[in-house]
């Protein structure tokens, strides 16, 4: 029966599901409204990113003026440069990622240190993102759009969905969590 709790896929999308809303909840009643959660997260990015361009040997624009604390803006100098807003911070792809490691059966000893390298790596995925963003509108104002919109978008998901099926593929252990189940 589908909706058994011992059904793999039924207790993988309830947790899941659980689990997703609990962070909503948390996000949109705490963390939204009380903290400076999304200017810490973007913050993070701006100086990552930054970083990034300056090994890479590109001149930025410095925005510490404009911006005041925390920062939401990168640029190669003589650029528009790009802005980084709440919804392309990553979180959501943050939360979904942990959510779906964390539902998905598999040991937690495995758990405890895929968690944070995967979420710290989608951090970093998405630095990279904006890196190239900041460089396509230094190239062309007019190609930022479709980059951000489609190309990148389409670039962090998979990458989200591959390290999924490394969990799956390689950490879940689906034959051994069947007989945990059971038990």
């Amino acid at each position: 029966m589908f909706f058994s709790l011992k059904n793999q896929l039924f207790r993988f999308i309830l947790l899941s599901t659980i689990l997703y809303l609990g962070w909503t909840a948390l996000y949109e009643f705490y963390l939204h409204k009380r903290t400076s959660f999304d200017a810490s997260v973007i913050h993070a990015l701006v100086v990552t990113a930054e970083g990034t361009l300056e090994i890479c040997g590109q001149s930025i624009t410095d925005y510490t003026a404009v911006d005041g604390e925390f920062r939401q803006h990168v640029g190669i100098a003589n650029s528009l440069g790009v802005t980084i807003g709440a919804p392309c911070d990553g979180v959501v792809l943050y939360v979904l990622f942990v959510c779906f490691i964390a539902a998905f059966p598999g040991p937690w000893k495995h758990k405890l240190w895929f968690l944070p390298l995967g979420a710290l790596s989608i951090f970093y995925i998405n630095a990279l993102r904006v890196v190239a963003l900041a460089v396509i509108v230094s190239i062309n104002p007019d190609w930022l759009a479709f980059n951000h919109d489609y190309t990148f978008t389409i670039l962090v998901y998979a990458y989200v969905f591959a390290l999924w099926v490394i969990w799956v593929k390689w950490f879940a252990n689906l034959n051994q969590s069947k007989v945990h189940t059971a038990t």
